[in-house]
């Protein structure tokens, strides 16, 4: 999953919660994320364009601890 923007994604599809780690080793969680949203962000060919466009802002979310 190489991205200059994201380092890692995690997902678990029964709370529908994806968590991703910028590459700042800043965490986020985000809530009521569909499964098919999820499987289009990891296929992504741009993970920091498809980020911005279609989780950012779109999900409650929280800041976790680094």
């Amino acid at each position: 999953m190489p991205s200059t923007a994201i380092r890692h994604i995690d997902y678990d599809q029964a709370s529908q919660r994806l968590r991703v780690r910028f590459v700042s080793g800043q965490r986020y969680e985000y809530e009521g994320v569909p499964p098919p949203v999820h499987r289009s962000f990891v296929e992504s060919g741009s993970k920091g364009r498809f980020f911005q466009a279609e989780i950012r802002d779109r999900y409650p979310f929280r800041r976790l601890d680094s």
